[in-house]
């Protein structure tokens, strides 16, 4: 079996206590975008809390992850000059479940609908449909929402929605992580 720290794999991103990183995921929500249901308890499992900021919309934005894994937490950030919220939401995700580098069990937590929604209750559909909606316009972020699939694919990934702003303190340091991820004019 890997080591805790090859988990996730050496990386230059903000890691303060140079620990790697992990994911686990729970939630109401039984569906996911790995086409596994459930997660099974064991000692792989992985929380990954994700948020993203923008300052207008579209605008500079960043993003932020925390990935933690047996009592070990790392930090993940990155920023775009010229993006959505919609966007950052969505790489904070991706690059969450990107850094990871064996299949796990994955708890996604993250205060945002659009992600939540897309994941569990529409990507199926779009992928079906040829990332299209039933109107047959092209499904927004089409780009990111294939890359989340394909960065799920080898994991078990659990879905929970936390509502953001509210005190939860993991998604207050990861919103504080991804609005000091933004690109300053």
């Amino acid at each position: 079996m890997a080591s805790d720290a090859s988990l996730l794999g050496n990386s230059s991103d903000r890691s303060p206590r140079g620990v790697q990183g992990l994911i686990e995921q729970s939630d109401t929500h039984a569906s996911d975008v790995s086409g596994h249901s459930g997660s099974p308890e064991g000692k792989d499992e992985v929380t990954l809390v994700s948020d993203g900021a923008c300052s207008g919309n579209p605008g500079p934005g960043g993003w932020g992850c925390l990935l933690r894994f047996r009592g070990r937490e790392r930090e993940l950030t990155g920023g775009e000059v010229h993006t959505t919220n919609n966007r950052m939401e969505l790489l904070a995700v991706i690059n969450g479940l990107e850094a990871l580098k064996r299949p796990v069990s994955v708890e996604v937590i993250t205060d945002s609908k659009y992600v939540l929604d897309g994941a569990t209750k529409f990507l199926s559909g779009w992928m079906r449909n040829g990332w299209r909606l039933a109107n047959k316009s092209p499904v927004k972020n089409a780009d990111l929402w294939m890359r989340l699939e394909q960065a799920a694919r080898p994991h078990r990934v659990r879905w929970t929605w936390v509502r953001g702003h509210d005190g939860h303190v993991d998604n207050e340091r990861v919103d504080a992580l991804a609005r000091g991820a933004m690109p300053k004019p």
